[in-house]
This record gives C-alpha cells, structure tokens and sequence, in this order.
C-alpha cells in the first residue's frame, strides 16, 4: 500500500504544507505569511485537504521537518504534527531540513552545501554527497560563521538554501568558479522534498510516536545563553 504522508515545513520564514501518495505529490501548498506561521498553518492545511477531499484519518503518518532552523517555526510546526498524530492515533516522522534543501539539488556530481541562515553572522550548515539516490550526510549539520565552512571546501561544490542568498559574494569571493549555485527556487525549503525524505524514512526504519519527535536545534536559544551566562556571573560573583 501507498504510504499518504502530510508533510510540514516551517524551518525558515515560510509555511509549507505538502500532501503525498507514496512517491506522487498530490498538491503543496507554501506561504510566506506577514504574520506567525501559527496563523496560518492549521489554516493551509484544512485548504490543501479540503482541495483535495481528504480527511486527516486518510493518512498513514505525518511528517515534519524538525531541524535546524528558526526555533519559533520549528516548534509550531512539530507541535502542530505532535497535535494532528495524537487527535488521529497516527505515527510521525522527522526530517532534516538541510538534507531536503540537498535534496533539491537533483543528483549532482560534486558535493552540496546546504546554508539555511542563522542570523548573528551565521548559518547552518551541512554538506551532503549523492549516493543511492539521495544526498547523504557527510560529517555533521552544524552552525557557524560561513567563512569558517568556505576554509573546509577544497573542491566544486553546490550550493543551496537562502543562507547561499545572504553569503553569495563572501562564497564567491573565497571560492570564485568552484562555486555552483542552485536556481533561486530551489533556495526555499519546501514540504513537498521534505514528504520525499519521511517517505524514504519510513521505508528504510520506520515511523516514530509523538512524544519522541522534537525540534532539532543544534544552537542553544537566546533565553539558555542567556542563563548560562548569568548562572557564570553568579559563580564568578560567589
């Protein structure tokens, strides 16, 4: 049987729903809200279901992306998955968003960066090698000031997500023509590669139950930098 995943994106600014049947994507729907995603997401997704005529308990799991990205987004779009399984008995599965940025590199011949912006003069950052049909994890997804992740390039790489937009002339500058840029669309991270992603997941390990999924941040939030740097002003102090 078909696996029907909906499938969640809010790593970054934008709101994206995607709707699939094994590997057929049967709509998508992305926004860039003026306001917080949580105002609109529950909202474009009773409109791609309503589209579509299909009901939450027609789907075998639900699927977000969990990281890294924008916290506030990550979190209002795995709690909202966490909702959507536990009102429907359903399992759930997360995914990297770096990983399906790379994914919307199709199948090339030399490694793909993937740079979602961190803000602070950082992004986040992995690189990723094709292999078996998808982009493969090479090293680990980390954070970082770019320049750092441009001195560990030593060959033709591609390069994707909108952190590549914010850094393209520092990435130029340091890489000149082993730098390769993916098409501006394939810079906005959309739920449909990230559906492709759970898919795969799900055929090769399986799903997850709710209490399990969590935001994958990699950066500690300003409110725990915050802490620890008080919690070391009152040591120091003492």
């Amino acid at each position: 049987m078909a696996e029907s995943l909906l499938t969640l994106s809010t790593a970054t600014s934008l709101a994206s729903v995607a709707v699939t049947r094994g590997e057929q994507l049967l709509g998508e729907l992305t926004i860039n809200p003026a306001g917080n995603q949580s105002d609109v997401l529950l909202l474009a997704v009773d409109r791609l279901l309503q589209d579509l005529d299909l009901s939450l308990d027609q789907f075998d799991a639900f699927a977000a992306v969990h990281g890294p990205g924008a916290f506030t987004g990550l979190r209002v779009g795995v709690a909202t998955i966490k909702g959507l399984a536990l009102a429907t008995g359903k399992p759930v599965v997360g995914v990297s968003s770096l990983q399906a940025l790379a994914l919307q590199v199709s199948d090339a011949s030399c490694p793909v960066y993937a740079l979602l912006d961190a803000r602070k003069g950082e992004v986040y950052a992995a690189c990723f090698n094709w292999q078996d049909g998808l982009p493969q994890l090479v090293g680990c997804e980390k954070v970082l000031d770019p320049s750092l992740l441009l001195d560990e390039v030593t060959s033709d790489a591609n390069f994707v997500g909108d952190g590549c937009s914010v850094y393209r002339t520092l990435i130029v500058r340091k890489l000149g023509a082993r730098a390769r840029f993916a098409p501006w669309s394939a810079n906005t991270l959309r739920a449909g590669s990230a559906a492709m992603l759970a898919l795969q997941q799900i055929r090769a390990s399986g799903t997850t139950t709710p209490e399990l999924i969590n935001p994958v941040y990699i950066r500690p939030s300003d409110a725990e930098i915050n802490k620890q740097k008080t919690a070391a002003d009152n040591c120091i102090e003492g």
